[in-house]
């Protein structure tokens, strides 16, 4: 297929040949992929910069690259290679010829420490960028330590800082080796933050100092650009909506009694929450309308949820219902009251985007990334919610993207007064830091219509 970029593509390719180190933060949608492969071709074999790309991103998406590369006239020269299966296999396709070498994130400590493959690219390419936001993550100190042999690199994401402004160091760090945020995340935290949270010398959560979130985002405004597909595509309208529905007396007394005291009994077993964390979680579960006890035996505390998303499947009237849950339980329940089908393969994936799938259901961490779903349907309905924006974003993303010819309906079933809606808060608040962080890099690119 001949690649007629749009501008805003062009001007994405030019930003990354025009820059050894760049951060392109852009929405699903918008063809990331084939913006990098065009700008490495050009590297490649026009002015020569680079002869060996190492690409690291989510399991999946590896062969989203390789039929990019297939799909596009301009780049079917290029080879790539896909390393990831077994270590035999991923060696294997190491020791291959090719221009390009693919390999899933979790197998970056692999690679540079366990593998005998010697770490000679010249240019490197972080599809999911925000995948290594934690500076305490293995992947991320073994990369950093390779960090100088790399002549350029390219950090791909859509969610920069799904859970704040503290995610970008390390991520920048990774990039351009502490030149703009500090090469410690203790000199970045003095710089830019506050204790916010904190149980006498444990901090539990920092806040921006006055002046730090417009000073992070200049500072990085050089190497940086960020586009939404609202602003580029001609994107179709997106509803969000809220279902309320409401636990029964002896169901909210129920969950009443576990937020205050952490444990409950059920049928004479007892259900508790040893910390914080693990509340959170027994909370959402019984928003839900189940909870698992210790022995990983879920009880079944309501079915207002599962109510709920009956009138909806059968409010779209015989449109296609893609639904997303969280819980194992969550799965078994839905599965038990509505035919479903759960997206897991290639297969189901055709069958949706075909319109063989009338109601699907699909967990968000295998909807995050190179999940193109959005043929098959315009209503997503969120069962259980996720405190991951990217996760969320992620998932909305499988429908809301180019290709939709259809208004998309994003339903959220919420408990009322209960976790569920502090969590929707959370999402809420972090899209809002993230939107910010967004629109200060914003390529300034005027876009004919």
């Amino acid at each position: 297929m001949k690649y007629s970029p749009h501008e805003y593509q062009a001007f994405a390719t030019n930003f990354i040949i025009s820059h050894p180190v760049s951060a392109i933060f852009l929405d699903c949608g918008l063809g990331k992929t084939v913006i990098t492969l065009t700008a490495i071709d050009e590297l490649m074999y026009n002015s020569f910069e680079v002869s060996r790309v190492l690409v690291i991103g989510p399991l999946r998406v590896g062969n989203v690259w390789r039929e990019e590369i297939k799909k596009w006239d301009h780049l079917n020269h290029l080879k790539i290679s896909v390393a990831i299966g077994s270590e035999a296999e991923r060696l294997a396709a190491f020791r291959q010829d090719a221009d390009i070498y693919y390999v899933n994130r979790e197998n970056v400590q692999w690679l540079i420490m366990k593998s005998d493959i010697p770490f000679d690219y010249d240019m490197v390419v972080i599809d999911e960028l925000s995948s290594f936001k934690s500076n305490q993550a293995k992947r991320f100190k073994c990369l950093v330590k390779m960090r100088p042999r790399v002549k350029r690199i390219v950090g791909l994401t859509g969610t920069p800082s799904s859970n704040g402004l503290m995610d970008l160091w390390a991520e920048f760090r990774l990039l351009d080796m502490g030149q703009r945020l500090g090469r410690y995340i203790g000199q970045y935290r003095r710089t830019y933050f506050v204790p916010d949270k904190r149980n006498g010398d444990i901090i539990y959560s920092y806040k921006t100092l006055p002046g730090a979130e417009e000073a992070i985002y200049k500072n990085i405004s050089d190497i940086t650009i960020s586009m939404k597909s609202t602003d580029y595509l001609k994107m179709p309208k997106c509803v969000i909506n809220t279902v309320p529905v409401r636990m029964g007396p002896p169901q909210r007394e129920l969950y009443d009694r576990l937020k205050q005291e952490m444990v409950i009994s059920l049928k004479n077993v007892e259900i508790d929450a040893a910390n914080a964390a693990a509340l959170s979680g027994k909370l959402l579960q019984m928003a839900n309308g189940a909870v698992y006890d210790g022995m990983g035996e879920p009880f079944i505390i309501h079915d207002e949820k599962l109510n709920a998303l009956e009138d909806l499947i059968e409010g779209a009237n015989g449109k296609p219902v893609l639904i997303a849950y969280w819980y194992r339980h969550d799965l078994d329940r839905i599965k038990g009251r509505f035919d479903v089908r759960e997206i897991r393969t290639s297969k189901d994936i055709e069958d949706w985007n075909a319109g063989k799938i009338p109601v699907a259901i699909i967990h968000p961490a295998a909807a995050g990334h190179g999940l193109n779903l959005q043929a098959g349907g315009s209503t997503l309905i969120w069962f259980g919610l996720t405190w991951s924006l990217e996760l969320y974003q992620q998932t909305n993303a499988r429908l809301y993207r180019q290709g939709q010819n259809d208004t998309v309906v994003i339903h959220h079933i919420i408990t009322k007064d209960t976790i569920d809606e502090d969590v929707m808060a959370a999402l809420q608040k972090k899209e809002r830091t993230q939107a910010s962080l967004i629109n200060a890099v914003k390529a300034r690119l005027e876009v004919k219509r």
